[in-house]
């Protein structure tokens, strides 16, 4: 199966082309490195052709309000009109678990705007919506911090490691089209306070974790379930995180 992954040179998109060549599929990585760009379309139809599959693993380089929203609805309305041209038959995205519980978040609010956009284009697909990255669990505590310390509310909290949301992808990728998503996290649920303890502490860094139920994650102020599953069905991965940190030191 030909499958064009957009954002294939990427964190996510990288482990995905990877693990679709593993299995058999013709992997094709997209990206403004590989000379194809979706804000502009250069280069899509030459890479659709004969694709069967899509699967859009971009992201913004800014996540500025009126900066992500229109990187996700320029790149998107040119990455649809594209796959119907190629007559592609299946779209698969990667989105946020917790987009429509806070859609104040400028960020979430673009993925939901992306979503909308290929729910009503006609075109088959699937939607995985990924809790946080292991890989971005500094950026998180960075982005918290404030005089020396991170402040971080107790919520909820069930991050996954990169490498299981790509064999999430990757199913939902081979598999018949869902016409709606499915929601993969971590093995393990946390409070987000005490993650970023355990976290710090594994790390070596000093810095005191502030439970702080107003504190804000990168913008606004998630509720206790915005950031988990709401799906009993969610598919779960594989990999802990003190387990994932051992081998990305």
């Amino acid at each position: 199966m030909r499958i064009v992954v957009i954002g294939g040179t990427g964190l996510i998109g990288s482990k995905l082309v990877a693990k679709l060549g593993e299995h058999g599929h013709e992997a094709v990585p997209a990206s403004p490195n590989t000379g194809v760009n979706t804000l502009t379309g250069e280069g899509l139809a030459d890479a659709l052709t004969g694709a069967q599959v899509v699967v859009d693993v971009s992201n913004s380089p800014s996540f500025e309000r009126e900066a992500v929203l229109r990187f996700f609805d320029t790149s998107t309305r040119n990455l649809l009109a594209a796959e119907a041209a190629a007559g592609v038959g299946h779209h698969v995205a990667l989105s946020v678990v917790g987009t429509e519980k806070m859609p104040e978040n400028g960020y979430f609010a673009a993925k939901i705007a992306q979503e909308r956009l290929i729910e009503r284009s006609g075109i088959p697909f699937s939607l995985v919506h990924a809790t946080q990255f292991f890989e971005f669990a500094r950026a998180i505590a960075d982005e918290a911090t404030a005089e020396g310390k991170v402040r971080i509310a107790p919520v909820r909290f069930q991050p996954i490691a990169g490498g299981d949301v790509a064999e999430a992808v990757g199913r939902a990728a081979t598999g018949a089209p869902l016409n709606g998503r499915v929601e993969v996290a971590g093995p393990e649920r946390f409070r987000m306070d005490e993650f970023f303890r355990q976290a710090l502490a594994a790390w070596g860094d000093p810095r005191e974790v502030v439970t702080d139920p107003r504190a804000r994650y990168f913008g606004s102020v998630p509720g206790e379930d915005t950031l988990v599953p709401g799906d009993d069905d969610a598919v779960l991965g594989t990999v802990r995180y003190l387990d994932w940190l051992k081998t990305a030191a």
